[in-house]
């Protein structure tokens, strides 16, 4: 597994880069699509029957896979948080958001379903989350993830009103002149949710 993961493969062996991805406290690899196409993509590439899937309850967010059969409470909150911060809600600026957690075998797909859409049958478990965010590096990445009180934050990020690219401008500016890190923006807009945000 060590192996796949330094290799930015999933244990599907599929490479999660290109996706939205991260690793929770406790090392368990979460990748979620950025697209209506990628969203298809993850279902199809990344799942395995037993896997968590989450999404937030109301429409709008990525459906995001843990790849873990058997997660801790910990594991569970921080992938919720994450899946919080990519959807609608956070860009209308909600201060709590509620996901729906499931496994992979309980979702399914019709024929008139759009692209990126699925369905999910039987019971469902529903957290609520706050949604927020710390810039870390990860597997030598910069990640925009849920705190887990142990990691070296560079930025907080929060819902707000900078643009994806004011906040990206913003978060390179303080890793320049406080960490001393000539980060490409690019990379920061790889890793941060799509609107809406305040960084400190």
């Amino acid at each position: 597994m060590l192996n796949l993961l330094s290799a930015g493969l999933s244990d599907t062996g599929k490479d999660y880069r290109s996706y939205r991805w991260f690793f929770t406290s406790e090392g368990k690899l979460v990748v979620g699509g950025k697209s209506d196409e990628q969203n298809e993509e993850v279902i199809r590439n990344f799942l395995r029957p037993d896997y968590i899937v989450m999404h937030t309850s109301l429409p709008g967010s990525p459906f995001m896979i843990m790849q873990d059969d058997n997660p801790s409470k910990k594991d569970l909150k921080e992938t919720a948080i994450f899946t919080s911060a990519f959807s609608k809600q956070w860009k209308n600026g909600s201060k709590n958001i509620e996901i729906d957690i499931f496994k992979a075998s309980q979702i399914y797909k019709t024929k008139g379903m759009k692209i990126g859409t699925f369905g999910i049958k039987g019971e469902k478990e529903t957290i609520k989350v706050k949604p927020e965010l710390v810039l870390i590096i990860q597997k030598g990445k910069i990640r925009a993830v849920p705190s887990n009180g142990k990691e070296k934050i560079l930025v907080k990020i929060n819902p707000g009103k900078l643009t994806k690219e004011q906040a990206a401008e913003k978060i390179a500016k303080i890793m320049r002149d406080k960490f001393h890190l000539p980060v490409h923006k690019d990379e920061i807009m790889q890793a941060i949710p799509s609107d809406k945000m305040d960084v400190n």
